[in-house]
């Protein structure tokens, strides 16, 4: 392997099985991964994961996951320490971008590769800034329940006005994955927000957290955080939401990194001002 050249990968469509690998590198990294979110992530495009080997061992991993006719998105842009710069993460990346055809792609990147990523055709739209900190012990609030099934479809819709597209399949899975905790905010018939809380690799990570207001956001975070209370806790909050930053640290949290979403063209408007907390950097 060490002479291989990038013409001796052979990168093909990814599955489930594969996927334990990959996770570990990106533990490796230090990303915190979901601890059950492969699950969701091949529920919306199971055809949108990648990953390149050499002499049959795995060297590099991407994911270019489709949503609807017009937005993917690309995560999980991984090769192998030991053989990085070598031109394997390149032939990755085309291979894997074919996937989105002409559909704008967007991506949170770490800031060490923005400026390969801008030279890939991507525009920065805003930083995400991962913030953690010691889960409070307070009650969670009367106001905010776990979701239900019947609650599947109107916070899908819901999810819609907060996203650059609609991902029921995806939710179908996020909403009752294995350890994921997802609440609920109405104001009689409508949804005015929701957010999940699910096992990490390092800490639990918050996210989606939207709300219509900050009021609401308050109250989500409360009965998500309620039973981590003392527990070391993530959520990734676009800086361009000065109450969703204010909110987190007033909690006392405090950012441990960045990262970039960066699209390659123009998404359909949603309401950011609702976003408090990003639903995963590895799938948007």
């Amino acid at each position: 392997m060490a002479s291989a050249a990038p013409q001796d990968l052979v990168v093909t469509r990814a599955d489930l099985d594969d996927w334990p690998v990959v996770r570990d590198w990106a533990v490796a990294e230090g990303w915190n991964p979901g601890v059950a979110d492969g699950a969701a992530f091949f529920a919306q495009d199971p055809e949108g994961f990648f990953i390149g080997r050499i002499d049959a061992e795995p060297v590099s991993a991407i994911s270019v996951v489709n949503y609807g006719a017009d937005y993917a998105f690309l995560g999980w842009y991984l090769v192998r320490p030991d053989l990085r710069g070598r031109g394997y993460g390149l032939t990755t990346w085309k291979t894997a971008l074919a996937h989105a055809e002409n559909r704008t792609v967007g991506l949170d990147g770490v800031v060490a590769e923005q400026d390969n990523y801008r030279r890939s055709g991507f525009e920065l739209a805003h930083r995400t800034f991962r913030f953690t900190g010691t889960a409070p012990a307070v009650e969670a609030p009367v106001d905010v329940r776990a979701v239900r099934p019947a609650d599947l479809a109107e916070i899908a819709a819901y999810d819609g006005l907060c996203t650059p597209a609609d991902r029921p399949r995806f939710l179908e899975h996020w909403l009752t994955g294995p350890g994921h905790h997802a609440v609920v905010r109405r104001d009689g018939d409508r949804v005015t927000g929701y957010g999940v809380i699910r096992p990490g690799q390092d800490c639990p990570r918050i996210g989606p957290l939207f709300a219509d207001t900050a009021e609401g956001a308050q109250a989500l975070f409360a009965a998500l955080t309620a039973g981590a209370a003392g527990r070391e806790v993530a959520i990734d909050v676009p800086e361009t939401n000065e109450a969703a930053v204010a909110l987190v640290e007033e909690a006392g949290f405090t950012p441990s990194f960045e990262t970039a979403r960066m699209y390659t063209g123009p998404v359909r408007p949603y309401a950011q001002e609702r976003v408090f907390g990003v639903t995963t950097l590895e799938l948007g």
